[in-house]
């Protein structure tokens, strides 16, 4: 979704879309999520449920879907036409309808495109403002409201962390013998084969669809990546999740929520009676406590660091390989013992939060404490999340891509032999919050030795004017604190990647960060294939360094 305008539909434009989204987009997007059979539902019962009325022979329509896209419209499907920031969604009624859509939703003003065209064949329905109905609606056709046999459903939120401890829930229900499905930033599996997710969360129409084909395919359970984004451009509306987790909250798409105060208040909102039945808070920060003082919905806090009194708390931390053993503490005494190969204090913490979830969803202790211990379910790999391609340099590919991210990454992989180096690259992507851009280069020449400025995702935006913020910051903790590292600007980013690997000696540190499992790089409307794993890995073998051709955690 290249440029400042991700279209989500033809007409929806999302400015400040997440954080790259720069792969390519089939003509059907992901409409290939639906159920194989849909009851029809009479477009009499869909206009009823948004307030109007259709007269004589439309309302006995039949509707078997639900689109946003008329590239991914199938026969019996309601297109629903949206007002856009360059043009309107009734403008594409035409190709819709010749996929076979049922009947349109719109507003006036797409009602009135529609009047200067020719006659429209298929009933038009019209309402004052049609996202705000396309959730519920897509609950209504593809019947995926609560009570209705959909998987139990995890929902995560926070800034960091969401894609490991959805990955993380996955696994330890799947150690409890469930069948499980997964909508996230990397991927969606319903069941069946998964594809590569363009969007953190997709579009309500395409969440609705995926909890009818999980049910279909009698999945018990499902854990979703719940962004800022999804909450506020309405993609999980009509979702009632079984719990919701909170990891955290620092610094990041102040490009679209403009304050932390903002921020934050969208993220509550997944917090509510309409949208979760029960909650687990991480309260390592204030905006942890402020949430779970505040949430309506029964809470279950959580600290994973010395501080704010919880729930369960973190009590006993040891290192094990890459990885941690951990003890967490509940009320009555009550303690669960779990381990993550993933190394990092913030992979405890997701590893705490998922097992916490699952455990407000009603597993008992006991039966928690055996999956735990008998497949070690927090030693997934998990794409581009702390993924090791190498022991000797440890070679190291993580997503971090703000300040709190990359801090963390930083902290977690430096080593305390005196005589390592930790060398990072990273940069910073167009077009988003500028304001982190220099924190972020202060934050690399603090903790590393070797920092490597270069390029992340551009977008539309001049790639060296993107660097030379992140390396003035860079410089100038360099020079208030009398830091010692070594500062590079070194691009394009394989290059730097290279370099990187050409500075290692074998007992180093490499961390390559801010794209993870990525394999696009956006540059001016153009989506390079450009892959950090693969770079690292041909840059390693090129200098004779054995590499984990399969990625696995070694714990």
């Amino acid at each position: 979704m290249p440029g400042t305008t991700s279209t989500i539909g033809d007409s929806v434009s999302e400015i400040n879309p997440p954080h790259h989204r720069a792969v390519p987009e089939g003509p059907a997007g992901q409409g290939r999520f639906r159920p194989s059979t849909v009851e029809p539902v009479r477009l009499a019962s869909i206009a009823e449920a948004v307030g109007v009325a259709v007269p004589g022979a439309a309302a006995e329509v039949e509707v078997t879907g639900i689109s946003l896209n008329s590239r991914s419209v199938e026969p019996g499907d309601l297109y629903v036409a949206l007002p856009g920031a360059t043009r309107h969604g009734a403008d594409f009624v035409p190709q819709a309808i010749d996929a076979g859509a049922a009947a349109v939703l719109t507003d006036d003003a797409g009602a009135k495109l529609l009047a200067l065209s020719a006659d429209t064949p298929v009933p038009v329905v019209i309402v004052e403002s049609p996202r705000n109905v396309v959730g519920p609606l897509s609950a209504l056709i593809y019947r995926s409201q609560p009570g209705t046999g959909q998987p139990q459903l995890f929902g995560v939120t926070g800034t960091n962390g969401k894609t490991t401890t959805t990955y993380f829930i996955n696994s330890l229900l799947r150690a409890l013998g469930r069948t499980t499905g997964l909508i996230g930033t990397i991927e969606i599996h319903a069941g069946g084969d998964p594809i590569p997710s363009l969007l953190t969360t997709p579009e309500s129409t395409d969440v609705h669809a995926l909890l009818a084909l999980m049910r279909e395919r009698g999945l018990a359970a499902a854990a979703m990546e719940v962004s800022s984004h999804a909450i506020s451009f309405q993609r999980v509306d009509g979702v009632l999740f079984d719990v919701a987790g909170f990891t955290n909250l620092t610094q990041d798409h102040l490009d679209l929520h403009l304050t932390m105060e903002d921020y934050f208040a969208t993220k509550a909102e997944l917090f509510t009676p309409g949208r979760a039945r029960a909650a687990v808070v991480t309260v390592d920060d204030e905006w942890g406590l402020q949430l779970a003082g505040s949430t309506s919905v029964p809470v279950t806090t959580l600290s994973t660091t010395a501080g704010a009194p919880a729930d369960w708390t973190v009590t006993e931390t040891a290192p094990r390989g890459l990885g941690t053993d951990s003890t967490l503490s509940g009320p009555g005494g009550a303690q669960l013992r779990v381990h993550t190969g993933l190394p990092g204090s913030f992979n405890v913490a997701n590893a705490a939060l998922a097992a916490i979830m699952v455990l407000a969803a009603g597993v008992d202790t006991a039966t928690l404490q055996a999956a735990l211990d008998g497949s070690d379910p927090f030693t997934v790999a998990v794409p581009g999340r702390m993924q090791l391609v190498s022991t000797a340099p440890a070679a190291i590919v993580d997503f971090a891509h703000n300040t709190d991210a990359l801090a963390r990454a930083l902290e977690a992989v430096r080593s305390p032999e005196t005589d390592s180096n930790l060398i990072v690259v990273f940069g910073a992507t167009g077009q988003r919050d500028q304001g982190k851009r220099p924190a972020m280069g202060a934050i690399a020449a603090r903790l590393a030795e070797v920092v490597i400025i270069t390029d992340d995702d551009p977008h539309d935006e001049d790639p060296a004017a993107i660097r030379a913020d992140v390396l003035a910051g860079a410089r100038e903790a360099q020079e208030k604190e009398s830091l010692s590292c070594e500062i590079l600007e070194v691009f394009p980013r394989a290059d730097a990647i290279r370099r990187a690997v050409e500075l290692a000696r074998p007992q180093d540190i490499i961390l390559v960060a801010g794209r993870g499992h990525e394999v696009w790089q956006e540059v001016k409307g153009v989506n390079l294939a450009l892959d950090d794993r693969v770079e690292l890995r041909t840059a390693l073998t090129a200098r004779g360094f054995n590499v984990l051709q399969d990625d696995r955690i070694e714990s």
